[in-house]
């Protein structure tokens, strides 16, 4: 028997030379590529944030490459990035064997790139466009909804504060009536009292005034013991009260909820899968632009809805880098007369949907005579036609308004006569003649909306679509498990979204560089043959029964299911 032998184990030997960790790390590796890049770009506005003086201070593009490489392996808590720098090889080279602890992390993160993450992401996209990897020219944006950290039953409801605070103003307007009644059978007089007893708009300020100025004007008269604990108990119990509800409504502004322990997170439904209308939880609405599944656009909003938050999302983009895109591609949540306007004035192409974009297109849309698009317009007349041949005759404009507070004109159709007319059924349910209110403008948005769509370029944008934005935020949300923020309030949650899209890039990048070297190599070869000979053998191993059968086949293959191509001689 031959003697077994072991490679020497002295974990206690010493070394003679200096140890380093630079051969522990392949040159191919996702650190290498953060170190280098970081590296290039500039970082002057972080160091103008260090005041100087005391002892010194760990290099902030070394915490920045530390976070990012942080958020890049889904960590994302101060405390595990510090533990990996002491643990992880690739962190120990990246930091230079330095030991940063999660205090010094969670400053900087927090504090030192509060102002500055966008313009280090700015300059990682501009460089990315250097190199030809992306154009800015188009944009593919959507959103999504990720969970604030706050918790989900600290809710504060617009409605129901309004209709306290209605209740509230009730109440002090009759206890005010009741004072100045027992002050006016005592013969005394309040300077500036309401005959009625108070008023429902008195602020908590202004009430406070008046409890102040009542005290006043009774002191020294023989005003009964019962009304002084009125003014007292409104003093003390309402004008606080009032206060509060007035510092909710500031508070909730023109949404309709926030939680109390992250006052910048809206209650919003989100997505459960065992749940078929979701949950309602207090969320922020994240919305990406990317281009070749590189994000190139960030932007936060406390509405849920996506329709208004597009040209807050453009604009950022147009301070980021000076100019709006050429396209922007995007589904029917923000489709609406005001993002075309806003896309027309700012020679933005439209490949945005609008409702009904797929439905009209469908037999049963394109036989409904009740829909004014199937109306035929006589654009020389400036009339439509009904179903039975009448003039529809415009008979004058109108003004409506959007809920954002949007104005646009349109201009309001009737025939002439509809009293006997066998298709009224079908046609229309109004008690009178048909009325049909057009919108012009956003016809024409729509048409030439309809044809980019509908175009050879449209098409390829649509396709595009589906595999740019969400496949980013399957990325981001399932594979890198972030779907709650760890800080509270935009300011800070900005800063996790900004160096979560850096991470993004950066891990696309990563692959990107790689797939490129392997292009045309031997390597990149043998790999895509390996992958041909899989699929081949696969379907070998479907035909096998039928194969199996067959006279004429001297040696038979049969193929192992864990892929491992076992060939073996038939029997």
């Amino acid at each position: 028997m031959a003697k077994v032998t072991f490679k020497t184990n002295l974990q206690n030997q010493t070394s003679l030379f200096p140890y380093s960790f630079d051969h522990f790390v392949d040159d191919s590796h996702p650190v290498r590529l953060v170190n280098k890049i970081i590296d290039r770009i500039d970082i002057s506005d972080v160091l103008s944030t260090y005041a100087g003086g005391g002892t010194s201070s760990y290099h902030p593009r070394m915490l920045l490459k530390v976070i990012i490489y942080g958020y890049l392996n889904n960590l994302y808590s101060s405390r595990k990035i510090a533990k990996a720098l002491r643990e992880n090889v690739h962190f120990i080279w990246l930091s230079g064997q330095q030991f940063p602890d999660y205090r010094t992390i969670n400053y900087f993160r927090g504090k030192r790139l509060r102002s500055n993450i966008e313009a280090i992401f700015k300059q990682v996209v501009l460089l990315l466009q250097g190199e030809g990897i992306i154009t800015l020219e188009e944009v593919f944006t959507d959103g999504t909804k990720i969970e604030s950290v706050a918790n989900r039953y600290t809710f504060v409801w617009k409605k129901s504060i309004e209709k306290y605070k209605a209740k509230l103003e009730e109440k002090i307007q009759a206890v005010l009536g009741e004072i100045n009644q027992a002050i006016a059978q005592d013969n005394q007089s309040v300077k500036n009292a309401d005959e009625k007893g108070g008023t429902i708009n008195l602020t908590s300020e202004e009430l406070n005034e008046k409890i102040e100025e009542l005290n006043r004007n009774i002191k020294g008269q023989n005003i009964p013991g019962k009304v002084k604990k009125k003014i007292e108990k409104l003093q003390s119990e309402s004008v606080p009260k009032l206060r509060e509800y007035e510092t909710h409504l500031q508070i909730l502004g023109e949404r309709n909820s926030y939680s109390k322990t992250d006052k910048d997170a809206t209650f919003m439904r989100m997505k459960e899968d065992h749940m078929k209308n979701g949950q309602l939880k207090p969320a922020y609405n994240l919305q990406l632009s990317t281009e070749n599944n590189f994000i190139t656009n960030y932007t936060i909003h406390q509405n849920p809805g996506d329709t208004t938050t597009y040209q807050h999302h453009l604009n950022s983009f147009h301070e980021k880098y000076g100019f709006y895109p050429e396209r922007s591609v995007a589904d029917a949540g923000y489709g609406g007369l005001e993002n075309y306007d806003f896309m027309e004035k700012h020679g933005i192409e439209n490949y945005v949907k609008f409702n009904y974009f797929h439905k009209e297109q469908t037999k049963k849309f394109k036989t409904d005579i009740s829909k004014p698009e199937n109306l035929y317009y006589n654009e020389q007349e400036d009339c439509f036609i009904c179903p039975m041949g009448q003039k529809m005759q415009p008979i004058g404009p109108g003004k409506r308004e959007t809920r954002t507070g949007y104005e646009y004109e349109v201009t309001i159709y009737q025939t002439q006569n509809c009293s006997f007319c066998p298709l009224r059924g079908a046609c229309h349910k109004q008690k009178g003649n048909r009325k049909i209110e057009v919108n012009k403008k956003l016809v024409s948005h729509k048409q030439k909306a309809r044809e980019n769509l509908t175009s050879e370029l449209g098409r390829e944008l649509r396709g595009r679509r589906n595999s740019e934005v969400e496949q980013t935020f399957g990325q981001l949300k399932s594979n890198k498990g972030f779907k709650r923020f760890l800080l509270r309030g935009i300011p800070k949650i900005s800063i996790e979204l900004g160096l979560l899209a850096l991470a993004h890039n950066f891990q696309k990048l990563s692959k990107h560089l790689t797939e490129r070297k392997l292009k045309g190599s031997p390597i990149g070869v043998c790999s895509h043959l390996q992958q041909i000979l899989a699929v081949y053998y696969k379907l070998r191993y479907f035909i096998w029964p039928i194969w199996e059968k067959s006279e004429n086949n001297p040696i038979l293959l049969k193929i192992s299911l864990n892929n491992n191509y076992k060939f073996k001689k038939a029997a």
